[in-house]
């Protein structure tokens, strides 16, 4: 009742009516992430429309002791963006900061707030015949502060790489208020530290992001989308160094599909079509894009050609229109949906070295059957950047205490083999609240002191999301 009684108040003569909601009908989207898995319970929403007002409310929550967790478009996996069920955690929308401060065709590079939802920018970027390469199937409702905060990936990171590599700066409100403005928009710049790779992939729990300058590139003037059928994963990987080596730089996109993803995103959306003639196996969705004199047509032709010859390949569709690629995109992108309609399942995010992707998979379902033989595998990803989402789908009929249990022993299962691969468990999504326990586990002593030794430094009361990536009291 004192926090409310004194801090409310000020918040509320700060931000005005649109900018502070405390009503309880109004907090219930900022209480759930798009999984609906996870839920908490806002102290109120601060809804800043300035970053000198979210500074202040930051100044404010400080001061009074309140905890602090910012939230974008409600993308995550992890819970990082949620307030604790406690009740004791301002969130901070980023929703209303979102203009577009500048963009520069010569320097290739656009300097956009964090509430700016993603694809929003890519139709910003495209006005001025520049392009964003940062593509998510959430593009359309994730806000870039928590693509920086979360440093995302997507389908295009084996040629442009993660957030982090298209970050040229930030702006950064710290955890006692101050505003660090890093948003230089230099692609070279060896002065000291560099500050900003704090905060990329922080998750909130060093500082808010507030705006960012990015890399921009030529707009692509040539889109080749392929969906290719195949005979195991092992030649999915033969074919990736392929394409590696013969597309170079000019492959954007390689996804594997396995024939149970595309028979579970067909069941769920009827507007959809089997993609090729004859199922297989194993599908690729390929992409490669060039912009200037390149005869991209030519080239993808040949390659194709060469893999027919090899036998590399069963059978393959080029698409004849953007409607076409759409749809083969739609498969993927679709798949999550799928899953998300068979109830609540096991998310994984985890990457292998790209030689020991095939391994992977493969003693991964082995595990599974040997173990877990009711488990449905769901296994899908990104080939290029040996990122996995091996997730897991429980038997239908299952009471929820039965449900859990098996979805933790999935989990365990996954894990254990990603150590013995030298992977990570979390590749893209981050670590928030649901991956906590086993990051910690996997912590040595080295690692624990000096992610002390930064939350300590930049946010010694701890009232930045607290209790995400880690704790500062745990061993």
């Amino acid at each position: 009742m004192d926090i409310v009684s004194r801090l409310i108040p000020k918040l509320w003569d700060l931000l005005g009516d649109q900018g502070l909601l405390n009503d309880p009908t109004r907090l219930a989207r900022y209480a759930q992430d798009w999984s609906g898995d996870l839920t908490g319970r806002p102290l109120a929403v601060a809804r800043p429309a300035r970053v000198e007002d979210l500074a202040q409310v930051v100044r404010l929550c400080a001061e009074a002791g309140v905890p602090v967790v910012p939230q974008g478009g409600h993308t995550g996996l992890v819970g990082g963006a949620l307030p604790s069920a406690e009740g004791d955690e301002l969130v901070i929308s980023l929703e209303r900061l979102d203009c577009v401060r500048g963009i520069d065709p010569v320097n290739f590079s656009m300097v956009a707030e964090a509430g700016c939802v993603l694809a929003a920018l890519h139709r910003a970027a495209a006005e001025h015949d520049l392009h964003l390469p940062l593509s998510l199937g959430a593009q359309g409702s994730c806000q870039i502060g928590g693509n920086v905060a979360t440093n995302a990936g997507g389908v295009n990171v084996l040629r442009y790489g993660m957030a982090r590599d298209l970050v040229l700066g930030l702006e950064v409100v710290l955890p006692d208020g101050r505003v660090w403005n890093g948003l230089r928009s230099l692609r070279k710049n060896n002065a000291g530290y560099d500050l900003k790779q704090l905060f990329i992939g922080s998750e909130g729990t060093l500082g808010i992001v507030t705006a960012v300058a990015l890399k921009l590139y030529p707009r692509p003037t040539q889109v080749q989308t392929v969906m290719l059928g195949l005979t195991s994963v092992e030649a999915a990987m033969t074919l990736y160094a392929a394409a590696r080596r013969d597309l170079s730089d000019l492959l954007s996109a390689f996804e594997l599909l396995p024939r149970r993803c595309i028979e579970l995103t067909l069941a769920a959306n009827s507007t959809l079509r089997e993609p090729l003639a004859v199922p297989t196996p194993v599908y690729v969705l390929m992409e490669a894009s060039a912009s200037g004199l390149v005869d991209l047509t030519a080239l993808m032709e040949q390659f194709l050609a060469n893999c027919l010859e090899r036998e590399a390949i069963i059978d393959g569709v080029v698409a004849m229109s953007q409607a076409q690629a759409g749809s083969f995109w739609r498969l993927r992108e679709e798949l999550v949906e799928a899953q998300h309609r068979q109830g609540r399942h096991l998310r994984t995010d985890v990457s292998v070295p790209i030689s020991g992707l095939a391994a992977f998979m493969a003693a991964a379902d082995a595990a599974m059957a040997r173990h877990l033989p009711a488990a449905i595998p769901v296994v899908y990803g990104h080939v290029g950047d040996g990122n996995l989402h091996y997730n897991v789908l429980p038997p239908f009929g299952l009471d929820p205490a039965a449900r859990d249990a098996l979805l933790y022993q999935a989990e365990e299962l996954i894990f254990e083999l990603v150590d013995h691969f030298d992977g990570s468990i979390s590749a893209e999504h981050g670590i928030g609240r649901v991956k906590r326990v086993p990051f910690q586990h996997r912590l040595s002593a080295v690692d624990r002191d000096l992610l002390r030794a930064i939350k300590s430094s930049l946010d010694p009361a701890g009232g930045m999301s607290p209790g995400r990536i880690f704790m500062l009291d745990e061993s």
